[in-house]
């Protein structure tokens, strides 16, 4: 399946814009596209994730509780792939291509700190996120009554599993940012990854809760966490699953530079080592617009 998005220069999914005429006494060029607001992307942003954390409580409700499927490994996995199959279908539709379909502080994070994501948008879409979080939550006990409140569904509030201290799962929970930087920042690099790009968030979110749930929890996103653990009332592992993921974006980040800066250097190797020869123009850098053969 191919994705042609509209273009939008902050959507992760969005290929390049197209080229303008050179020429616009030739061709006369038509006018680009407006990108939308910042609050219609908020809103839009605050919605998506509403809908996931609905999705997610009321998952929760029926493989977890004990007149549905009962718990177990099994139930993670289900939940994993439900979860991640939604999650492609937000970021592809028309609300998440307008803006961006990010679902997850920790991902605002890293596009941010990889410059993929202006600077100042980052508070309003955390303060979106978290706030859909809060009204899916919400909207799932509206939907299913008090036994969403009840143990063991608990507004689906993310635990650790047995053995596992605060340390570790903030470890794990940092790790799954961190790599998924490398990931994002490979993909957005060319156009054929960016249409993929949906379907391998969707891919490791399944395998992240399918493997990790049982484990450390399994959330990886200070969204999955926020709503659930201020309506369950136990909001005392926030800080580690918040914290977490935060601290996994930021490493994340920082190992982008690291790959990149060492792309760069080979590139500058290779192009002023050859003998009496100019330097070689190379394929461009993953972040820049420059287009091969133009200035």
């Amino acid at each position: 399946m191919a994705l042609t998005p509209a273009h939008h220069p902050f959507c992760p999914l969005c290929p390049p814009a197209p080229e303008a005429p050179r020429s616009a006494a030739a061709l006369p060029s038509p006018a680009a596209p407006r990108s939308p607001g910042l609050l219609r992307r908020a809103v839009c942003e605050s919605g998506l994730t509403a809908v996931l954390l609905l999705a997610v409580v009321s998952g929760v409700r029926w493989l977890f509780a004990p007149d549905g499927y009962g718990g177990g490994g099994t139930a993670f996995a289900l939940l994993g792939a439900g979860v991640g199959a939604l999650l492609a279908a937000l970021m592809v539709s028309a609300p998440g291509r307008r803006s961006g379909g990010h679902l997850n502080p920790a991902v605002t994070l890293v596009l941010w700190r990889i410059g993929a994501f202006p600077g100042r948008d980052v508070a309003p879409y955390l303060v979106a996120q978290l706030s859909g979080s809060v009204v899916g939550t919400w909207l799932a006990g509206l939907v299913w009554g008090p036994v969403i409140s009840r143990p063991p569904v608990s507004h689906a509030v993310v635990r650790p599993g047995p053995g596992w201290g605060d340390g570790a799962v903030v470890v794990a929970e940092a790790g799954v940012p961190a790599g998924s930087a490398l990931l994002l920042a490979g993909l957005l690099a060319c156009p054929v990854g960016r249409r993929v790009l949906p379907y391998a968030v969707g891919v490791v979110t399944a395998l992240v809760i399918a493997v990790l749930g049982p484990l450390s929890g399994g959330s990886a996103n200070p969204a999955r966490q926020f709503g659930p653990a201020l309506l369950s009332g136990e909001p005392g592992l926030l800080w580690v699953y918040g914290g977490g993921p935060v601290l996994g974006a930021v490493v994340g980040a920082g190992l982008v530079a690291v790959v990149r800066g060492r792309r760069g250097a080979g590139r500058a190797a290779v192009a002023y080592s050859r003998p009496g020869g100019p330097p070689v123009r190379h394929g461009r850098p993953w972040q820049s617009r420059i287009r091969p053969g133009r200035p």
